[in-house]
């Protein structure tokens, strides 16, 4: 993004060369030696630069770096010319239209909008009046700003998650998770880089001198539209200490079952068991695969004046109007099962649970499904049948879990190819010829480029893909009276649901929504 900015800057900076004015001249060569300087920065922290021929391509970058930022202005320019994209003179005034908001938000020429990003702990308090009183308070306002700017940044590429880890003695690294992926975006030095994990750390009120123990804790961030929350954990590894924090999904209000990419006949499978007045739903996947967004979609579909709704999360990741939600916390005692037994008390019409752990937890939630409630669940396994075989292994009588569950679906989520820059896709020989002898057209199909709105990757957004599994009465019956019905789920089972899957992924792929690249990615 940095380097993003500063070809913006320069682009600024070319309009006015033709200018003889000696002021002029003088600004040029000054910004001539802050990019020089910047471009030498990036290539001593760059992970492109082996650490043998650091010293020549600083010395290399201090006289050439601009001019080879310039010419890949000029490249991409001619590039999206020839893509179709506008002409050269359009795209460049489009940048240099931006230069003024982009230098701003980048904190060029010692001002920046501090008012657009503000950290606040739980409490309500700002990241500077926590953090920014010690000695060297102009070192603090740098690494606070530096702190906002990597949230920001982290914001703006719609990441769910901020890693920083000690890359050796001498640097850290900063990834982001977009669409499920990490990505490097930033090299610093372990000095720099201690000094943001203690700021991240001080607004999310935890203890800034341990270093060794594993800590927990929270931060918002509050913009000009809206409030985002953040969950921390650090921890001492090789090398000093890393820090994760998690972005909590804020979009979970405006999610419904169509646009997390359910088919017309998914949505009116789950819709019918939805409607009904008990019994359970149970979503089933690996951590990262979406189960929680598809519960907020499923509550989404029901009508919260008429039906009492109470939800047990760790954490509570989106405010939900008219409906009551339970947070986990172990420290006070707050547990799922704890919580159920209270939720059971208070007249509730639907039951969302976020996550089956133990048996009690998963009993508790059966038997409320046959007592006249509707419950969501999610439990985490790889298919359906896998599911059954982990409520079976934690305990749960065939017998309840037969008469209470309902329906299973088990999920994936697919990177979505970029709609600005996705390409037809070049399949081998043995690939036509295998869609051709299963009859599958393949003339939608799609691949990956790259472009500046999906920062080079080829994706941007996700869709999800589901199996599912109605529990018929002839199934129920199974699991209830065979009792080789374990056994056969626990070889067959997986083997079936990542078929099942497989063959949605490849809708998917034929319509052009994904690539197969991104298929083989997620299934294997």
């Amino acid at each position: 993004m940095k380097f993003f900015q500063e070809g913006l800057l320069l682009n600024t900076v070319l309009q006015v060369v033709s200018l003889s004015f000696n002021p002029i001249k003088l600004a040029l060569l000054i910004g001539w030696v802050y990019l020089c300087l910047y471009f030498v920065q990036r290539v001593q922290f760059s992970l492109l630069v082996p650490k043998n021929y650091k010293s020549i391509a600083n010395i290399a970058t201090l006289f050439v770096g601009p001019i080879l930022l310039f010419v890949l202005i000029i490249i991409y320019l001619i590039r999206n010319s020839l893509s179709g994209e506008g002409s050269i003179l359009r795209r460049l005034k489009e940048q240099i239209k931006n230069a003024a908001t982009n230098l701003r938000a980048a904190g060029f020429l010692g001002f920046r909008d501090e008012s657009t990003l503000t950290l606040l702990n739980s409490s309500g308090a700002e990241l500077k009046d926590i953090y920014g009183h010690g000695k060297d308070k102009r070192n603090d306002s740098h690494i606070l700003d530096l702190t906002k700017q990597i949230i920001a940044d982290a914001l703006e590429q719609e990441a769910s998650d901020i890693l920083i880890d000690p890359k050796d003695e001498s640097s850290y690294t900063i990834r982001l998770r977009v669409d499920g992926v990490l990505k490097t975006v930033e090299q610093m030095d372990t000095g720099t880089c201690k000094a943001v994990i203690n700021s991240i750390k001080a607004v999310s009120s935890m203890d800034i001198s341990e270093k060794r123990r594993p800590q927990d804790g929270a931060f918002m961030a509050k913009t000009a539209d809206s409030t985002i929350s953040f969950r921390v954990a650090t921890a001492g590894v090789l090398n000093g200490e890393k820090l994760s924090a998690r972005i909590l999904n804020q979009n979970a209000g405006r999610f419904t079952l169509y646009n997390i990419g359910m088919t017309a006949k998914q949505q009116g499978i789950v819709k019918n068991f939805i409607n009904k007045p008990s019994g359970m739903i149970l979503m089933c996947g690996p951590t990262g695969s979406g189960k929680t967004t598809t519960l907020y979609a499923m509550l989404n579909e029901i009508d919260r004046f008429t039906r009492n709704i109470i939800t047990v999360e760790d954490p509570v990741e989106y405010v939900l109007e008219n409906v009551s939600q339970i947070e986990i916390n172990p420290k006070a005692d707050i547990t799922f099962a704890k919580s159920l037994r209270s939720i059971l008390r208070q007249d509730p019409d639907v039951i969302c649970v976020g996550e089956i752990r133990d048996e009690e937890t998963a009993g508790i939630a059966l038997r409320a499904a046959q007592t006249g409630h509707l419950v969501l669940a999610t439990i985490h396994s790889n298919s359906n049948a896998s599911a059954l075989v982990r409520l079976m292994d934690l305990g749960v009588s065939p017998l309840l879990l037969s008469s209470g569950l309902n329906l299973i679906l088990t999920q994936r989520l697919l990177r979505r190819l970029c709609k600005n820059c996705k390409m037809p896709a070049q399949l081998t020989q043995s690939q036509i010829h295998d869609f051709q002898k299963r009859k599958i057209n393949y003339a939608n199909m799609f691949q990956a480029r790259g472009c500046e709105d999906c920062d080079g990757t080829g994706y941007r957004g996700r869709t999800a893909i589901y199996d599912m599994l109605d529990l018929d009465d002839r199934l129920k019956a199974s699991i209830t009276n065979d009792p080789t019905l374990l056994t056969h789920l626990r070889k067959e089972g997986d083997k079936k649901g990542k078929s099942n899957l497989q063959k949605q992924g490849l809708k998917t792929a034929t319509s052009g929504i994904t690539s197969l690249e991104e298929l083989k990615r997620v299934l294997g």
